[in-house]
């Protein structure tokens, strides 16, 4: 498996960012740690070789960011200054890591990039696409919370909406110019029900039912009580849901399964 470090500086961030490349070419995927965690988590977890099969054909190319959770979302104290720091960082995928990893030289990238992402990094990866369907076609989010409030608390301004998608997509206008590039994309969106997973279960829940009304393509997987927040049930959904957005296996479909799913067996 090819890969490549870099660490460069952000003008929006000021500072040196961290990411890594895994694969040649392909459709990419831009992958963010759990809460508080680093770029070199997935790869640390066996993320990365678990999706293996598509790296090594050329279909499928993960770019591990960086993200700075313990300055925005875990930090405590002002949350203007959280807020701002959160969407400064989002516009850095946007402006500076998406533009910058997809012109590196000597990769045949193809299609819109994925995001994808376990607890906390679900939660970037599916505001990206909710937020930007123009540059991201698609998301897996597995485990996430998709709302600011257990974050931020009763505490909402402009930046806070834009990063909540449960309260955004609530207010979605039918005539809204993104909604013919949701059309085409693809969201899975899943969650246990065992242990620790009662807020990203609810708010996978909530984010579903909203999606859903509004006529938008989301697969929401909710599986058995035996499905806790944690590395082991990820690394069994990660490869099995890759595979259902890349392969077609089973075929993709368009509504809500309770219950679980046969990977987790």
């Amino acid at each position: 498996m090819r890969t490549e470090y870099f660490k460069e500086y952000s003008r929006y961030l000021d500072r040196p960012m961290e990411w890594k490349v895994y694969g040649h070419g392909g459709l990419p995927c831009f992958v963010f740690p759990c809460q508080g965690g680093r770029f070199y988590d997935w790869e640390d977890r066996g993320m990365c070789a678990l999706a293996g099969r598509w790296i090594d054909s050329g279909r499928l190319t993960l770019i591990c960011a960086d993200s700075l959770d313990n300055e925005s979302w875990s930090a405590e104290g002002d949350e203007r200054r959280r807020i701002e720091t959160q969407e400064r960082w989002f516009n850095y995928i946007c402006q500076e890591l998406l533009p910058r990893a997809l012109s590196l030289p000597g990769y045949s990238f193809a299609g819109k990039p994925l995001t994808a992402g376990a607890s906390m990094g679900a939660g970037h990866g599916v505001n990206l696409w909710l937020r930007r369907p123009d540059l991201f076609g698609g998301a897996i989010g597995l485990s996430g919370v998709y709302e600011a409030g257990p974050f931020f608390g009763d505490y909402l301004d402009d930046l806070v909406w834009r990063n909540d998608p449960c309260r955004y997509m609530a207010a979605l206008a039918p005539g809204d110019p993104r909604l013919p590039l949701y059309a085409g994309g693809r969201l899975i969106l899943c969650a246990g029900q065992g242990p620790w997973e009662e807020v990203p279960l609810a708010s996978t829940r909530r984010l579903s039912a909203l999606l859903e009304k509004a006529g938008l393509p989301v697969f929401t997987d909710i599986w058995g009580a035996d499905v806790s927040h944690d590395w082991p049930w990820w690394e069994k959904q990660w490869p099995y849901f890759l595979g259902m957005m890349l392969d077609n296996e089973p075929p993709f479909p368009q509504k809500r399964r309770e219950a679980g799913s046969p990977a987790k067996k």
